[in-house]
């Protein structure tokens, strides 16, 4: 009995692949205009941030643009990028994945280190947490102060491979995908909490808490992706 390979590639694109067989049909997108995120959710059943993701995977392909306020529409004329779907290679990453990745790793070093932190390795955290609070008083995104605070904590496990993965996890919000999702939906407005979060990490570091540290760290990374992928709104 012969059977289909399983699809291996990401959720996102798997979701992409789907609507764009939806878009051919001519009912599909009355006037140009997709339906709402939530709609096409309930209809492939899976979650409104997967279907975000697919959706700005098609508009880097040139076949949908993604309007702030007003929806999804599709492109008069589709550049001829969209002739071929693009790979995951190409796109990056899954948001979520990298984000679930960093909750289970940084919330797994931070409670390693947090008993044994040098006074002098706190001292330059708060350091960094000054510069962010700065930077988003001043209407600036710290995305350098962000990446600092991150790797120094990694930096406290000694660990050179914790502090590679780290740094690359935290370097793949430059994948054109990320990229894309963080120009439409991040910005100083959604970055106004996020000090705040750091300074409740680097409190519980302070008091040597292993599992506060923990849990404010996961709390703030998830918060993280819920600025970005669902607009600051929860999602079930």
């Amino acid at each position: 009995m012969n059977t289909k390979p399983a699809d291996t590639r990401r959720l996102y694109l798997q979701i992409a692949e789907k609507l764009r067989v939806l878009i051919a049909q001519p009912q599909f997108a009355p006037n140009g205009r997709l339906p709402p995120e939530r709609a096409l959710a309930e209809t492939l059943g899976v979650s409104r941030p997967s279907v975000r993701e697919a959706l700005v995977a098609l508009e880097l392909e040139g076949l949908v643009e993604i309007r702030m306020g007003s929806g999804v529409y599709l492109c008069a004329t589709p550049s001829a990028q969209s002739d071929a779907s693009l790979s995951q290679a190409e796109l990056g990453d899954s948001l979520l994945d990298i984000l679930g990745a960093r909750c289970l790793i940084e919330g797994s070093i931070i409670a390693s280190v947090a008993p044994f932190c040098k006074p002098k390795d706190l001292k330059m955290l708060r350091a960094i947490y000054n510069e962010m609070e700065r930077e988003v008083k001043a209407g600036r995104i710290p995305v350098a102060a962000d990446r600092a605070f991150h790797l120094a904590i990694a930096q406290m496990s000694g660990n050179e491979v914790l502090v590679r993965t780290v740094s690359s996890l935290f370097d793949a919000r430059h994948s054109p995908l990320s990229e894309k999702l963080r120009g439409h939906f991040e910005n100083e407005t959604t970055w106004g909490a996020v000090p705040e979060e750091h300074l409740v990490i680097l409190e519980a570091l302070e008091a040597h808490d292993p599992l506060q540290a923990q849990a404010a760290m996961q709390r703030h990374l998830k918060l993280s992706l819920e600025r970005v992928i669902t607009g600051g709104q929860r999602t079930p």
